[in-house]
């Protein structure tokens, strides 16, 4: 998943047109989130005071040094505010089980959410690659099972050649994809 903490030193530093892009990759995510609690908040609602918070929090906001801190944050305070919403609605509504297992689940939900960001930045660092390891990757891409020697003699060059460019577009996406703030590590 796209680490949109390199948004934050702008976010904290109150730079709306950072807040942009960040809300757009963590409402996806934190309005999944919230599915469970459909039920018994009006969840919209919960979403748009979390991102307020967000926003209001951010300057003071200290990351712990794991990936997507901010978001972790944003849907911790989404739950928080969606339990209390609930118990404000229905104070006989005990905290119920499904209740506090959603408020727990945290972690998974940012895992397993869609991410859209990460297909936009793997498609612009596709658009920036040099034309003959771009060619190599996208007949890797289409031709899968095909043997690499097909392949090859499909783009006119030899093996050697194919794998070279092949090679380097790995390498090119890579970085590419690690200087928009995505971490490897965790998309593999």
């Amino acid at each position: 998943m796209l680490n949109l903490d390199v948004h934050l030193p702008r976010i904290s530093a109150g730079d709306p047109g950072a807040f942009v892009p960040w809300v757009a990759g963590a409402e996806p995510v934190v309005r999944s989130s919230l599915r469970r609690f459909a039920p018994h908040v009006d969840t919209e609602a919960v979403l748009q005071e979390a991102l307020l918070r967000v926003w209001q929090v951010a300057p003071r906001f200290r990351p712990d040094g794991q990936p997507n801190a901010l978001l972790r944050f944003a849907l911790r305070a989404a739950h928080h505010l969606a339990l209390s919403e609930a118990r404000r609605l229905r104070p006989d509504l005990l905290p119920d089980e499904a209740l506090l297992r959603a408020a727990d689940a945290v972690s998974v939900e940012v895992r397993e959410a869609p991410d859209p960001l990460l297909r936009a930045a793997i498609h612009r660092c596709q658009e920036r690659l040099p034309a003959k390891p771009a060619q190599a990757l996208l007949a890797r891409l289409e031709g899968a099972g095909r043997p690499d020697t097909e392949l090859a003699r499909a783009l006119g060059v030899r093996l050697n050649t194919f794998l070279q460019n092949f090679t380097r577009a790995r390498r090119l996406l890579a970085r590419c994809l690690e200087q928009a703030g995505v971490v490897l590590a965790e998309v593999l």
